[in-house]
């Protein structure tokens, strides 16, 4: 795999995002990445997944500088990509920790959110769903996600003001579920992965089921109805200029 570090020991998957220095998700990346979900989901040996990323990034979201290069169809088609990865990624069959390295921001956030368990890195990482702050509407569904963690009302903190929230600050939020350091993080990670390896899987996916069936369904709902709404603001000329103001490094 081009953008994807995958490994296996002892029944846990790490996934490692590995796309230059800050992850940025593109078309490649994302398709990548769910191939890499659906490998996993079907070998028996792999009990609980982690996905985590390099360096002081798990990942800076989309790789906008790419796809202003996008024809109009042709981001809709990534949009429909993304979101089928992250509504894979909230309803996948076994258990998937985040181990959030540093920023986590945007995009990197929406996969997050789509996580079973977040635990990250204290010091300087950010974690932000900052596209208002460009001019761009959510992921249509990522918002169904958002609300599943944090409640309506953080939700609404979290999406309104596109801040960037220190650890501490995500995890009162229910952005983030633990803050351990950074030289824990890896430990932790796999502590915790290994002890929802030892439940019983059948049962963790039907409860997981259970509890996220209705979400995912109003996750689909909203991304088939408002998709066009998200992709004719994405494209207005105030934010197309916010856009062409951003810049990846790395």
């Amino acid at each position: 795999m081009e953008f994807i570090i995958q490994s296996v020991q002892d029944n846990i998957a790490s996934i490692t995002l590995n796309r230059g220095k800050v992850n940025p998700i593109n078309e490649a990346f994302a398709e990548e990445l769910k191939s890499c979900f659906q490998e996993l989901a079907t070998n028996p040996e792999v009990k609980a997944v982690i996905i985590t990323g390099r360096g002081s990034f798990f990942s800076f979201g989309l790789d906008i500088p790419e796809f202003l290069g996008y024809s109009r169809q042709d981001f809709i088609r990534f949009v429909t990509k993304f979101a089928d990865l992250y509504t894979y990624v909230f309803l996948y069959p076994k258990p998937v920790i985040a181990s959030l390295n540093g920023h986590t921001v945007a995009g990197g956030c929406m996969l997050a959110t789509a996580c079973d368990y977040r635990i990250m890195a204290s010091g300087k990482g950010k974690i932000s769903l900052n596209e208002i702050n460009f001019g761009s509407s959510l992921f249509p569904g990522s918002a169904e996600m958002l609300k599943y963690c944090t409640g309506q009302r953080n939700a609404e903190t979290v999406a309104f003001t596109g801040a960037m929230f220190s650890p501490e600050e995500g995890k009162g939020l229910g952005l983030v579920d633990l803050v351990v350091s950074p030289e824990e993080l890896e430990a932790t990670s796999l502590k915790i992965a290994k002890e929802y390896a030892h439940r019983y899987g059948p049962a963790f996916e039907s409860i997981k089921k259970l509890l996220r069936t209705d979400t995912t369904a109003e996750m689909k709902r909203k991304d088939e109805l408002y998709r066009d709404e998200m992709v004719d603001i994405w494209y207005s000329e105030s934010t197309w200029k916010q856009l062409q103001n951003i810049k990846i490094h790395g």
